[in-house]
């Protein structure tokens, strides 16, 4: 028995001390707590949703998830070939171009209307603290060392494949202005960021960046958390107005009404930015399924559609390139303009007519 206590004494300790490495951040305290308590998001020490969100389906387990996950793979989980990419040199940009270039997953780089934007940016080669989420081969062409510097940094929520540690500190002195939601900042201050940096915003919220540049933060539908404490921060989307487009941010979210709320008020979009990977049916309030990413973009009333949150990690069990397949498979009835890029292409936002390969049909 003593032996016992003493192990178990000794994990709890291991447990602990592993937890405060930098890579978990920090909760929020202070003055940052109490505006988050003033939030009408904010209930009982957690964020919560607008709609009841259970983190799983009726019906499904947490083990019966976990058997699934790790016992019974998808065969085509990680693709067996080395992915293709294009590397556009960002650093080379002619100003006066308006592109977008995909990161793979759900990180990108944007320059729009001569301002240089950055989305959920991860490229330190993994989706996880003790870095066994790798990403798949081929999929890392971008290092911080190529992207110029930051107007604007993008970050949705804190879950590490959308706030990777190792590329946020080494980007911090290339990063202008942060725009997060509430709490989030606590982490990127605790790793050296300047809070006059950092624009931490609730639901609902306008955000003058420069002339012609402003931000309206709204809902998702999702959750947070870096450790066992969940909902600390808020997961968010953005509306991003340029003097020359209108952008929906998209980040993590399930399927809502919150869509078709903000497409009443902020549509139409010129782009519409949107996961369409990492799904599963035990999961299915907290990210899109494949049916519902082509309606989410109708109810924002998106001109243009790019799908993001694959090609990059192994995070949900179904064949890594069934997001693309599927969503070209239900946009045979809606038929809605879908960018497609492989990762690093240049993507032209003036050009409507630019068409990309079905790069993704010819990798095992």
């Amino acid at each position: 028995m003593l032996l016992f206590i003493f192990l178990a004494l000794a994990v709890i300790i291991i447990i602990f001390a592993f937890l405060q490495q930098s890579i978990f951040g920090k909760t929020p305290s202070g003055e940052r707590l109490e505006r988050i308590k003033k939030s009408p998001n904010y209930k009982n020490g957690s964020f919560v949703n607008l709609s009841p969100t259970p983190q799983l389906t009726e019906g499904a387990g947490f083990f019966s998830v976990m058997k699934e996950f790790f016992f019974e793979k998808n065969k085509r989980g990680t693709p067996k070939d080395l992915l293709p990419s294009k590397k556009t040199d960002l650093l080379q940009l002619d100003p006066r171009k308006n592109v977008i270039v995909w990161f793979g997953h759900s990180s990108y780089f944007m320059q729009i209307d001569g301002k240089k934007i950055l989305v959920d940016p991860v490229l330190g080669g993994s989706a996880s603290p003790i870095a066994t989420t790798k990403s798949f081969k081929g999929s890392d062409v971008y290092t911080v060392e190529d992207i110029p510097a930051i107007d604007y940094l993008f970050i949705s929520h804190d879950h590490y494949d959308h706030l990777d540690y190792v590329t946020i500190k080494k980007l911090k002195p290339k990063i202008n202005k942060v725009i997060c939601g509430l709490g989030t900042g606590a982490h990127l201050e605790y790793w050296g960021f300047d809070n006059n940096r950092i624009i931490e915003k609730d639901w609902h919220e306008d955000v003058g960046l420069d002339p012609g540049f402003t931000v309206n933060t709204a809902p998702a539908r999702h959750f947070s958390g870096r450790s066992f404490k969940r909902n600390k921060s808020l997961w968010t989307s953005f509306i991003l107005q340029t003097p020359g487009m209108k952008i929906f941010i998209g980040g993590d979210s399930g399927y809502g009404s919150h869509f078709a709320a903000i497409g009443q008020k902020h549509g139409p979009f010129d782009l519409v930015i949107l996961e369409c990977g990492q799904y599963d049916k035990s999961w299915k309030y907290i990210h899109l399924m494949p049916e519902e990413i082509l309606q989410a973009a109708t109810d924002l009333k998106a001109t243009r559609l790019l799908p993001v949150h694959w090609g990059k990690f192994l995070l949900a069990n179904h064949a890594w390139d069934d997001p693309i397949r599927s969503i070209i498979k239900f946009n045979k009835e809606k038929n809605i303009s879908l960018i497609t890029p492989m990762i690093g292409e240049e993507v032209n936002l003036n050009d409507s007519q630019q068409t990309f390969s079905e790069w993704w049909s010819t990798i095992n």
